[in-house]
């Protein structure tokens, strides 16, 4: 194990880890009393100078937390979750409100993540850490088999983000079904019937929720979303994409029409949309009305301002809270389920269709 690895444990960086090894200044005395207490419990010797002695005795010593605490635990680079989750709109949410609620609960949140590609290594250090610990899991990218392996060795487990109705673990999710019903049924009321369906294409449980959600609402209006009207974009990237204008670009030059309006399964995939149609001097919504998903903070920065779904991230992580710091016995053995409910929330990139 590497001074990197006992960063990623500790949810820090390395150069945190450099100063609680050191006994320098710079980090508070619980992250560093945090990082000692991780390095001796993975086994890790620092190779230190004369100077860091003192702080290498210190990690060989028993360390209790000053303070009950919760894990949120990442699965990295797998999937749309990367390296860099912290900087994702819809994860730094999440965790801005693991921090408030944590907090309000007289908790202490840890972070940590685990790089898939050292999946079973990271998996066991942070077992024999954090066994006894309330886990909070983002699960948003991660399928059944990889939560039942986790599940297997941390017992407190609350799974935040998805649902897999059958597996006897508690799950904290957002209603994606209900979400993407919401956005088909406001397009038909509002008149359209052309529409168009921009989906990711890295695919995860809670987009092909939403899509089931959509298509449902489509069959109850009598609507067929047209194979040219089918997109597939990258999630990761708010900016025009050349495989979407390409697309718009060929129904124009064939004559055959746009469709008056477009959902996105994301807030991010709707802002590269409306930059693309943009470069190609189509108006939102005045030509092609666009809908998100997830309601991050970026819809309200874009111009024009973004339709979307609201995903209740606060609500979502107040009830895995609860259940994470609340239930004495083993959570997993129970498999609870919480749903959260969504919510249209209507700006000024959508509107009835040009026709109406």
């Amino acid at each position: 194990m590497k001074m990197e690895d006992i960063a990623r444990l500790a949810g820090v960086s390395k150069a945190a880890v450099s100063l609680a090894f050191s006994g320098k200044p710079g980090i508070g005395e619980e992250t560093r009393t945090r990082i000692l207490s991780i390095a001796k419990k993975a086994g890790y010797t620092p190779r230190r100078s004369a100077p860091a002695q003192e702080a290498a005795t210190v990690a060989n010593a028993p360390v209790e937390d000053a303070a009950p605490s919760l894990l949120f635990l990442v699965i990295a680079n797998a999937g749309i979750v990367t390296s860099q989750y912290d900087r994702q709109p819809f994860f730094r949410e999440l965790i801005h409100f693991l921090e408030q609620g944590s907090r309000a609960g007289g908790f202490s949140l840890l972070i940590s993540a685990i790089d898939m590609a050292r999946f079973e290594d990271d998996l066991r250090a942070i077992a024999e850490m954090h066994a006894d610990r309330g886990v909070i899991l983002l699960g948003t990218n991660l399928d059944k088999e990889t939560l039942t392996r986790i599940a297997e060795r941390l017992p407190k487990l609350i799974v935040l983000d998805t649902c897999f109705e059958t597996l006897s673990i508690p799950f904290v999710y957002t209603n994606n079904v209900l979400g993407g019903y919401q956005a088909g049924a406001w397009l038909c009321r509002s008149g359209h019937r052309t529409i168009g369906y921009a989906a990711s294409d890295v695919r995860i449980p809670n987009f092909d929720a939403r899509r089931r959600g959509f298509d449902d609402a489509m069959r109850e209006w009598s609507v067929v979303v047209a194979a040219d009207h089918e997109y597939s974009v990258d999630p990761m990237l708010p900016a025009a994409q050349a495989a979407f204008q390409n697309k718009i670009a060929k129904l124009r030059n064939d004559g055959k029409p746009l469709p008056t309006a477009i959902f996105c399964e994301s807030d991010f995939i709707a802002i590269g949309v409306m930059k693309s149609l943009a470069e190609l001097g189509i108006r939102v919504p005045e030509d092609v009305s666009v809908i998100g998903f997830d309601d991050i903070a970026e819809a309200v920065i874009v111009s024009p301002e973004l339709t979307t779904v609201r995903v209740d991230k606060e609500k979502m992580v107040r009830s895995a809270v609860r259940l994470a710091t609340s239930l004495d016995e083993s959570p997993s053995e129970g498999g609870m389920n919480i749903s959260v409910a969504t919510a249209l929330i209507e700006r000024r990139s959508s509107a009835a269709p040009p026709s109406v």
